[in-house]
């Protein structure tokens, strides 16, 4: 179940980087003398006390005791993939002043600057590694700017460097005083479960809470945010403040949103408040051996077959038979096999066609492919009678064409003849066709940085292109179970890196979920949050299955986290997600071959 990452493009870093070697001796300049009423601005320039006051991406920094240049700690930071190792802080300045900043560096390609100065941004580095060395730069700010970004970074692929002693110097900003009240509080989207609201930034604000009937649900950095968990067809009454250190203003005036009665398919599944979900390896073995239909345990909510695959990539027509004999020499007949199905339903369990995976490419390019794709789900459906579909696009299946930038209004065919084929299978089925997707987090999360080729083009039109998909769908999707493997580092809503194999990455990744983000960075553009009980965690269940496995103690911390708000670790989740479904694995038959300790370790956790 892996994929191909976007392309990174070095070669602007590359002439950066050209640009700074040519100009290295102009770079490390003599500081000017600082003037009377000029004090050093950065906060835990030595990192005496930790990271307090600044943000590095990833779990790259870190406050280490050797070496140091002055005092007891210093920056350790570790480049690492596509994270350079960037820590900054914000810090308040006057406008139309004069600054130094400096810093002692110690380690190859380190990076000192400053950004927002409303004049010329700057930055230094240094090449060569070995002992202590000054970095110092100067800059001015612009007639307005009120606040600059200090920051220091390393080079991809480059081993740890430190940081010590940064001082930031000139005139002291104005003190910080409490934004003003948000004006033109609105409803931009409102589902049968959530409602999307924004209003207007506030001059000199850092955050915002929205509060629901008076208690706050959610906060934001920018002026826009998504409440979720919402009941369908329900008045609720919304307001915003804004925040900064120096306090909170006074709420908005209040704005209603009634939610819609929604489609019928999110929340009436009969499912279990707590769902496990699984893979059941029934046309292939794939090194794990083959699992009878029979032999799944209870433990199993739903039970997805792998898989439903096209003729061809772009025909739409969908086939599905059983393991040969040759690869599952112990595999059950037809008649065994739809005997189960029916015993595991009369259980309460949900099978499902799950359709597509690592080689099950399904373009939907034409109308004629979309209608096959309904005429021949339908048929695997009503040959073994079963309870819905699982959506499992990788690969090239979905992409955005050029120009198709907005979520919420998709024109790319293979996008828009999904959604309108999954619409007629649930109208045919009615209320009870359980529809449930496994994308990857590239085609979800990644949507906050970058959604298909970009306003310029170049970036990988694949980015972000499930977003519609689920969005169209949401009130008919009973589960969300994006695969938390396989994927590269992901920034989550804290603007940070995350990486997978621990609690924090399917905290970061299932908070997107539920709190909705912008698209791209796009506010006017937000992806609203699923409700809790849509959502589920997907995890590979051994170290066979795939990569990003994560052992039950940090499962059980994500857990604690996202329903308890305990063991979060650096991450502050957006909400109190009780009401999250379960946990999604890759695979049954894997589990089966790590001694079930996926199953055994949720069946602990809640009770089971």
């Amino acid at each position: 179940m892996e994929r191909t990452g976007p392309t990174v493009r070095f070669s602007g870093l590359l002439a950066a980087a050209t640009a700074a070697v040519l100009a290295a001796g102009a770079l490390v300049a003599t500081a000017p003398a600082a003037g009377a009423a000029d004090v050093d601005l950065a906060r835990n320039g030595g990192f005496e006390s930790g990271l307090d006051g600044w943000s590095c991406t990833a779990a790259s920094g870190a406050a280490v005791s050797t070496p140091v240049h002055g005092g007891t700690k210093a920056l350790k930071a570790t480049p690492a993939g596509s994270d350079n190792a960037k820590c900054s802080q914000s810090v308040t300045v006057k406008p139309n002043s004069s600054y130094t900043l400096s810093a002692w560096v110690q380690g190859s390609y380190v990076y000192l600057g400053a950004s927002g100065t409303g004049t010329t941004d700057v930055s230094t580095w240094t090449q060569s590694s070995g002992a202590w060395k000054q970095l110092t730069t100067t800059f001015r700010t612009g007639p307005s700017t009120t606040s600059v970004s200090v920051y220091t970074h390393g080079w991809y692929g480059t081993p740890a460097h430190y940081v010590d002693d940064l001082t930031l110097v000139g005139p002291g900003g104005d003190p910080v005083v409490i934004p003003a009240v948000p004006g033109g509080l609105k409803t931009t989207a409102i589902t049968s479960s959530s409602v999307a609201l924004s209003w207007n930034a506030v001059s000199g604000a850092s955050g915002y809470n929205v509060y629901r009937g008076g208690t706050k649900v959610a906060t934001a950095t920018g002026p826009s945010a998504t409440v979720t968990g919402l009941t369908p067809s329900t008045a609720y009454s919304f307001q915003v403040s804004a925040t900064n250190a120096a306090g909170e203003s006074a709420k908005s005036a209040a704005v209603t949103a009634t939610t819609t009665a929604g489609g019928g398919g999110g929340g009436d599944t009969k499912l279990p408040a707590r769902a496990l979900v699984g893979y059941l390896h029934s046309s292939f073995a794939n090194g794990s051996g083959y699992t009878r239909m029979a032999d799944v345990p209870d433990s199993w909510d739903v039970i997805n077959l792998a898989f439903g695959e096209p003729t061809s990539v772009t025909s739409g027509d969908i086939r599905f038979s059983l393991c040969p004999v040759a690869e599952c020499p112990n595999v059950e007949s037809e008649a065994e096999f739809k005997a189960a199905i029916k015993a595991k339903q009369a259980a309460g369990k949900k099978v499902l066609i799950s359709i597509g995976g690592q080689n099950g490419q399904v373009q939907l390019a034409s109308t004629a492919a979309r209608d096959a794709f309904v005429t021949s789900v339908s048929k695997i459906i009503d040959t073994y009678g079963l309870d819905g579909l699982d959506i499992d696009f990788e690969g090239h299946s979905l992409s955005l064409n050029t120009g198709d930038t907005d979520f919420r209004s998709p024109t790319s065919p293979v996008i828009v003849n999904l959604i309108s084929a999954v619409k007629s299978l649930k109208a045919k089925y009615g209320s009870d066709f359980v529809l449930t997707m496994a994308p990857e987090t590239f085609f979800v999360q990644l949507g906050y940085q970058f959604y298909g080729s970009g306003p310029w083009g170049g970036q990988d039109p694949r980015a972000g292109a499930y977003l519609p998909v689920i969005h169209a769908l949401r009130d008919d999707l009973t589960l969300l179970h994006v695969q938390d493997y396989n994927s590269g580092p992901i920034m989550g809503l804290d603007n940070q890196y995350h990486s997978m194999g621990g609690a924090d990455f399917h905290i970061a990744m299932t908070d997107m979920l539920l709190a909705g983000f912008p698209v791209a960075g796009n506010t006017s553009r937000v992806f609203p949050g699923l409700r809790p009980d849509q959502v589920a965690i997907g995890l590979p269940a051994s170290t066979q299955a795939g990569n990003g496995h994560t052992t039950p103690a940090e499962v059980n911390k994500a857990l604690n986290c996202l329903i308890k708000k305990t063991d979060c670790g650096s991450y502050q989740t957006h909400g109190t997600w009780s009401d999250l479904r379960g946990l999604m694995t890759w695979s049954i038959n894997w589990d089966r071959f790590n001694n079930w300790e996926f199953s055994r370790n949720f069946d602990a956790y809640f009770g089971n």
